[in-house]
């Protein structure tokens, strides 16, 4: 029991949380909606069941209103992927239940089945909330949701009756979710050691060019959501040609695997390294700007130094760019810098030339 509650691994790394965040909405996403549509229906039938069985005080037309914004909420759900919003919307159709239910259940003599969806209502969503914060908000709207049809309606015996029911269906509830939560994380990390190998360049151990542009994607549209400074720098190792003609692909590759480890030692966890093709590397530095990136390329040109080839040090020509407004795609600004870079070429090589 302990292992289902104790909290999982990617909940330290802020990153790498939101990340799995996003893996949960893109996993999530069709069955929300699913349970959505199930949940509407549900409520439409159970609706006109109880007013063919029954009289109330309150119009059919009243208590079959929440229909509309509830279709409204399945229809923004089926192409929501962003996790707050999916979330947002999984709490809106939980409060619109919670008002059917008392729609349906004020002038209802005490005793009759309408309090029943209040009871299932926890432990039916318990596997569609992505994290802590929703599944809390959600349970307490289950909980506390029927209190006015009851305290209008019932006696205190009933309330009580209700509130120790309902400890135990939000009990059973977080057990199910931790199970799911659980569950899922552990198909994602294995999920992830398997892109991971797939798309890691063996030789240097680096993100492959698909994969970087893949994650570097992403995260810019995180930094520019954020609208947080970003720049690319784009790196080519000077003379690779003549050091692999004159030494071998061995020596060639010696020095690619000494550069790699340089340009991990000298990035933060949250930069994106990828190799690009050959002897060109790629990088991400969230939050840096123009002056910051440079000052970095710096750091990052003078470290290569240190790496020797059989016909003497490594050198690098590094190309910057800025990210110059929020839509600018991944794809433009990796261009920029490499036209950044290939000027550096021109320019005599072992510099940094900005875009």
């Amino acid at each position: 029991m302990y292992a289902l509650f104790a909290k999982n691994p990617h909940t330290a790394d802020p990153e790498q949380h939101r990340e799995y965040t996003r893996y949960l909405a893109q996993q999530m996403a069709p069955m929300i909606h699913a349970l959505m549509l199930v949940a509407m229906l549900g409520y439409a039938v159970a609706t006109t069941a109880g007013a063919l069985l029954g009289s109330s005080p309150v119009p059919l037309s009243l208590r079959l209103a929440p229909l509309l914004p509830l279709l409204l909420v399945a229809a923004a759900t089926r192409r929501a992927r962003q996790p707050r919003l999916l979330s947002a919307l999984a709490l809106s159709c939980v409060l619109l239940l919670e008002i059917g239910i008392n729609l349906n259940g004020i002038g209802r003599a005490p005793g009759q089945p309408w309090i029943m969806p209040g009871l299932l209502l926890p432990v039916t969503s318990s596997v569609v909330w992505l994290e802590t914060w929703d599944f809390s908000i959600a349970m307490a709207l289950c909980a506390l949701g029927p209190m006015p049809m009851l305290l209008l309606r019932t006696d205190g015996m009933h309330v009580v009756q209700y509130l120790v029911y309902m400890m135990i269906t939000v009990s059973l509830a977080a057990v199910l979710r931790a199970f799911m939560a659980r569950t899922l994380f552990e198909q994602y990390r294995l999920e992830r050691r398997l892109r991971e190998k797939a798309n890691t360049d063996d030789l240097t151990g680096l993100l492959q060019r698909n994969r970087f542009l893949e994650l570097a994607r992403l995260a810019l549209c995180d930094i520019c959501r954020q609208q947080r400074a970003v720049c690319m720098l784009f790196l080519d190792a000077d003379h690779f040609k003549q050091l692999n003609d004159d030494h071998g692909h061995a020596a060639g590759d010696a020095a690619l695997v000494a550069l790699a480890a340089t340009l991990r030692a000298q990035t933060r966890p949250t930069d994106l390294i990828g190799r690009i093709g050959g002897e060109e590397f790629a990088l991400l530095l969230p939050g840096l700007d123009l002056q910051q990136a440079c000052q970095r390329a710096e750091q990052l040109r003078l470290a290569v130094h240190a790496i020797q080839r059989p016909d003497g040090a490594l050198t690098v020509s590094i190309g910057i760019a800025e990210c110059s407004h929020p839509g600018e795609t991944v794809e433009t600004l990796l261009a920029r810098a490499d036209q950044a870079m290939r000027q550096a070429k021109n320019n005599g090589r072992d510099r940094i030339v900005s875009a």
